[in-house]
C-alpha cells in the first residue's frame, strides 16, 4: 500500500514539492553561509518525493543552534514551502482518493517550517 500511495503522491504532488525544496537548497548552497539549510532542504526534498514509510523525528540535544537556524529558515524559505504544503493538502483533500495524500501534506508542514534538528527515519 505504501508503494501505491508513494507513486500516486509522486504524480500528484511530490515532484513539484521536491522541486521547490531543491530550488531552495540550491539557493542556500550558492550563498555559502547557508549551506546547512541547503543540506536540510535537499534532505526534505527526498522525503517530499517518497514520504510514505518514513517519518520525521527530532534529534535530542540540538536545540539552541537549530532554533536560531530555524528562525532564519522560517523567514527566508520555510513559510513559502509551508504555504505550498497547505494549499496542496487542501486541494488533495477535495477528492476521496486524495485525502491520505492531503494528510501527508499537512504532516510535512512542521518539517518545512523547522528543518534543522529533524531527522527522517523509516517507520519500520
Amino acid at each position: 500500500m505504501r508503494a501505491l500511495l508513494n507513486v500516486i503522491w509522486l504524480v500528484l504532488a511530490g515532484f513539484w514539492l521536491a522541486v521547490g525544496y531543491a530550488v531552495a537548497g540550491v539557493i542556500c548552497c550558492v550563498l555559502i553561509v547557508t549551506i546547512p539549510w541547503g543540506i536540510a532542504s535537499f534532505r526534505i526534498a527526498s522525503y517530499a518525493l517518497w514520504p510514505f514509510g518514513r517519518t520525521v523525528v527530532r534529534k535530542p540535544g540540538t536545540q539552541v543552534m537549530s532554533t536560531l537556524g530555524n528562525i532564519v529558515w522560517l523567514l527566508v524559505a520555510g513559510i513559502w514551502l509551508a504555504i505550498g504544503h497547505v494549499t496542496t493538502g487542501i486541494a488533495l483533500c477535495v477528492t476521496i482518493i486524495g485525502i491520505p495524500l492531503g494528510i501527508a501534506n499537512f504532516k510535512l508542514v512542521p518539517v518545512s517550517l523547522l528543518p534543522l534538528g529533524a531527522e527522517i527515519v523509516p517507520t519500520d
